[in-house]
């Protein structure tokens, strides 16, 4: 399977720049996965498409200020992109600069553009420009205040209000990039789904450098993902498990909603080990014999499951979703749950009707 194969072209002024007024206001693109039929909505309108006692489950996973700006001893400058805290003072991180290396020394600027007194070092060259750093300061004491809101790359206006890119209900704070499926929803909306029955559940993501990272390799297996971050409580699992068992739907709000799910229910189906390769031994039939569900087990730690064409689903019946970029993991997650085909047409009927595309753009609900 190439990742060519996931390529689309896309109109640069399709990419949305700034989050509409109200969450709930963008266009939702309906996808029944039985006929390949497409329906125009609006968000607020998944209210008709959801069911009592399904389980809504959402990442509650809190973007931090990760962007840092500062210079080196030498004067050059560098920025620095927090990726996954390793202790109170020490973190992974992509560094942007030249002659960056093991001893490196950057120290950081405040709101003002002034020296702020943290300083980091560079501790350990990782791959391409990710590096280990530590701090002069554990990191929760000045973090805040100078810290900036890591918006994506292509993404190229100020955004105003930095908690339009956090989820109504985020908590625990650890994210590089938000969960952008769950920008659509507003508290109103989260109420009348209970209202009517939704149940409506939290997980964590901690999501990390693979927003960032393209598929570079020409076959797709051969990509690697890095871990991130993930948590499934024990009530959280038992009562997902109960509304399923109850004749609900599991739908999950976003890619890294389903990878948490999915996890789980890879570790409840005995599998412990890396999930790196689970697609391409479920595509070569070296697990076929796993039941079609299994109940999602709690668990905290790191994933690497990386889901593309031929991953079996074992916890998810309905995904919300953004419009990805193109050859990216994340739109080779939906295209494995909605099918290749099916997924291309739906992207090229998005670019005709001019949907508005990836974090600040418009949503799908994949059935």
């Amino acid at each position: 399977m190439k990742t060519s194969d996931f390529d689309y072209t896309l109109p640069p002024e399709l990419i949305a720049q700034r989050p509409l007024a109200q969450r709930d206001a963008s266009r939702l693109l309906v996808l029944h996965r039985s006929d390949g039929r497409i329906q125009h909505q609006q968000f607020s309108d998944i209210l008709d498409y959801l069911q009592p006692g399904d389980a809504l489950v959402a990442n509650d996973s809190r973007v931090i200020p990760a962007r840092l700006y500062g210079r080196k001893s030498s004067g050059g400058k560098a920025e620095i992109l927090l990726l996954e805290q390793l202790d109170e003072s020490r973190w992974k991180a992509l560094v942007g600069g030249k002659k960056l290396r093991e001893g490196s020394i950057i120290h950081l600027l405040d709101g003002a553009g002034e020296m702020s007194g943290v300083a980091a070092e560079i501790t350990a060259v990782l791959d391409g420009p990710q590096r280990e750093i530590q701090f002069n300061q554990p990191a929760d004491s000045w973090l805040y205040e100078f810290g900036y809101t890591p918006l994506p790359p292509y993404i190229h206006e100020t955004l105003d209000d930095a908690e339009r890119y956090q989820t109504v209900y985020s908590r625990p704070p650890g994210s590089a990039a938000a969960p952008t499926a769950g920008l659509h929803f507003t508290p109103n909306l989260l109420f009348a789904l209970r209202e009517k029955g939704v149940i409506f559940e939290t997980v964590t993501l901690h999501v990390g450098l693979d927003t960032f990272k393209p598929v570079e390799v020409t076959e797709v297996s051969r990509h690697t993902i890095h871990t991130e971050w993930a948590s499934l409580s024990p009530d959280t699992a038992r009562r997902i498990n109960e509304a399923k068992l109850a004749g609900g739907r599991i739908v999950a709000v976003g890619t890294t909603a389903v990878r948490t799910l999915e996890t789980g229910a890879l570790r409840s189906a005995g599998i412990t080990d890396s999930l790196q390769d689970i697609s391409a031994r479920d595509a070569a039939g070296e697990t076929s014999s796993m039941c079609p569900w299994k109940p999602v087990s709690a668990f905290e730690g790191p994933t690497d499951l990386f889901i593309y064409p031929g991953y079996k689903f074992r916890a998810v019946d309905v995904m919300i979703t953004n419009f990805h970029l193109p050859q990216s993991s994340l739109l080779m997650l939906v295209s494995a749950f909605a099918g290749q085909e099916t997924i291309r047409r739906a992207y090229k009927t998005a670019v005709a009707e001019k949907y508005r595309f990836y974090s600040f753009g418009d949503a799908m609900l994949i059935l």
